[in-house]
């Protein structure tokens, strides 16, 4: 492992906490809601025509139902409207380049996608979709599917923090709230930030270049030109990367140089991955009043992603054995990084690809900027495991905290079974019903990944017959992507063809399950919790923001996770590292 490497990772550890100090406390303010806010007096007036326009009154509180009713018909509407473009495209304007309408089943598995807040892509960008498409489709929905997961946290705080209520606040204000003075300004600073840095913003049409020299196509065809995908693609990385999406513009993601052109701005990207999703443990302990509360939920999700992202940057720095065997010399010099470079662009390297592994999947935002097929068996494991432990290791902007308080809520009650007394947590009672929906939330996921895999590797034909791979790997290509769709995290192990009927539409299904069988749990606990009167902390309630329950946290989410997937993952990556050693 190189000192590179290791310096890395540091400073990436290093600024995202530095960052997201701050910012969870500018979020407080936000969903507060009870002190100005440094943008309201420009937006302001914007946030009280919207709420005029749309018939909101500010101050109206609803139930768990009503904030869940609001959230599943909104995003329902989102759904129909992503999938009426993408049909409709080739009558729409703003496609220069007259590409066709998509497919019904990837019109479907996209709208669900973008939707859900995964950004799984069974399509090529630039080859399939108009501007219009990408930007009224797409990038309206990467904004509005972040802002929904972060609304949903908010309720789940109100629900710890309020006592003998009913009320969780108002949907549609959290949503405007979110989206005006958190995720806009944001994204705007870092589109104009990665357009100093090269990424395109055009709404010309594709420019065509000579080549230096000819070359001749699949057919046989002397090629002289080469036509340039360009686009409106600056606005839409932003908020790809700052609302934990992470679908790419163009299809290679953000290993393009038009989406991702230097070291400084993979850099500037990889911190934005992480930033809003590790300021909601602050936001958190701001909402319930007592901030060593996040500091607890933060060390917890940083105890397993730091181990994670060391290992896999070992593992592909110690690159392919077989080419040892073959007296090929893989290790790191002056004049080669040495390792697994395979998939892996010569700008970024080996050790901020590897970063940029464990972010992405950690985050639940699925953008690339090199190939997971492509890393060695144990570094492909390692993204493809915190995938499956449920995006929870800071995870989505929202959903990646709803996602670890579940945890916490299964560690108290085991931790209450031990010393024979009622489970709390802060100053809650944790009873049958809130734990049948923490169980509901965290298991339902896991299935999905478990039954379509099972499904798909010995059922339909065209299962198998769109893995590039056989063997250990193909199964771990199709692992990869349901894990991938049913925790919304939306990165594939790019040896799958992903946009065929089978695919499109079981993935689409699983992304359902993944985002809605979460949020409908998280809502009814904090609809539970709110009603519920807040206890005063004696001698026998266990401390939630002690050493001691960050590692009975840690251990809950590492041992259900390995309980659940590790025989799965022996039928794949495991075996296919063992047959790599065996060469």
């Amino acid at each position: 492992m190189t000192a590179h490497g290791l310096i890395t990772l540091a400073l990436f550890c290093v600024v995202v906490t530095l960052a997201a100090l701050p910012l969870g406390g500018y979020l407080a303010r936000v969903y507060a809601g009870d002190r100005p806010v440094l943008l309201e007096k420009a937006l302001g007036p914007l946030e009280r025509l919207l709420y005029r326009a749309a018939g909101v009154r500010k101050d109206e509180e609803m139930s768990w139902r009503q904030y869940a009713l609001a959230v599943l018909l909104f995003n329902l509407a989102g759904v129909l409207v992503v999938y009426g473009i993408l049909r409709l495209q080739a009558a729409l304007p703003l496609n220069p380049a007259e590409l066709g309408a998509v497919t019904p089943e990837v019109s479907f598995n996209t709208a669900t996608s973008f939707t859900t807040n995964t950004n799984w892509q069974s399509y090529g960008g630039e080859s399939t979709l108009s501007y219009l498409s990408q930007m009224v489709a797409l990038t309206v929905q990467n904004f509005v599917s972040a802002a929904t997961g972060m609304a949903v946290l908010v309720a789940l705080a109100r629900g710890f923090s309020r006592a003998s209520s009913t009320g969780l606040g108002n949907f549609w204000v959290d949503l405007t709230r979110g989206t005006l003075y958190v995720l806009l300004p944001l994204s705007l600073l870092l589109a104009i930030f990665l357009v100093s840095q090269g990424v395109v913003q055009s709404f010309e049409p594709y420019p065509v270049a000579k080549l230096v020299e000819a070359t001749l196509d699949a057919d046989g065809n002397v090629v002289r030109d080469q036509t340039l995908a360009v686009g409106p693609a600056a606005s839409q990385i932003a908020i790809k990367q700052l609302g934990t999406n992470g679908g790419g513009f163009f299809n290679v993601n953000s290993a393009h140089p038009f989406e991702n052109p230097t070291p400084l701005s993979g850099f500037v990207e990889l911190v934005c991955i992480l930033v809003i999703p590790a300021a909601f443990p602050f936001l958190f302990g701001a909402l319930v009043k007592d901030k060593r509360q996040g500091w607890a939920l933060f060390a917890a999700m940083a105890v397993v992603l730091v181990p994670l992202m060391i290992a896999c940057l070992g593992a592909e720095q110690s690159g392919n054995p077989m080419f040892h065997h073959l007296g090929v010399d893989t290790s790191a010099s002056s004049l080669q990084p040495g390792g697994n470079m395979s998939g892996k662009e010569a700008r970024f390297g080996i050790a901020d690809s590897a970063a940029w592994a464990t972010a992405t999947t950690a985050a639940s935002n699925g953008s690339v900027n090199s190939m997971h097929d492509s890393f060695t068996p144990l570094g492909g494991l390692v993204p493809m495991w915190l995938i499956q432990l449920g995006e929870i290791i800071f995870g989505g902007v929202g959903s990646g905290l709803y996602g670890m308080i579940l945890y916490a809520v299964v560690a108290v009650f085991i931790a209450g079974l031990m010393v024979g007394r009622t489970p709390e947590y802060l100053g809650k009672k944790v009873e049958a019903f809130e734990m049948k929906m923490a169980m509901l939330g965290i298991l339902l996921p896991a299935a999905s990944v478990l039954v379509f895999t099972a499904i798909t590797a010995v059922g339909p034909e065209e299962g198998v017959r769109s893995l590039a791979n056989p063997g250990a790997h193909g199964f771990s290509e199709i692992l990869y992507a349901y894990s991938s769709a049913s925790n919304n995290n939306g990165s594939a192990f790019g040896g799958l063809t992903a946009s065929g009927p089978w695919y499109a539409t079981t993935l689409g299904i699983a992304m359902l399950i993944g985002r809605y069988w979460v949020i409908v749990p998280v809502l009814a606990i904090a609809g539970s919790l709110v009603k519920k009167k807040t206890i005063p902390g004696s001698p026998g309630t266990l401390p939630t923001h002690t050493p001691l329950f960050v590692g009975l946290l840690t251990g809950t989410v590492v041992l259900v996770g390995a309980l659940t997937f590790i025989p799965a993952l022996a039928l794949g990556p495991i075996v296919e590292h063992l047959q790599m050693w065996g060469h």
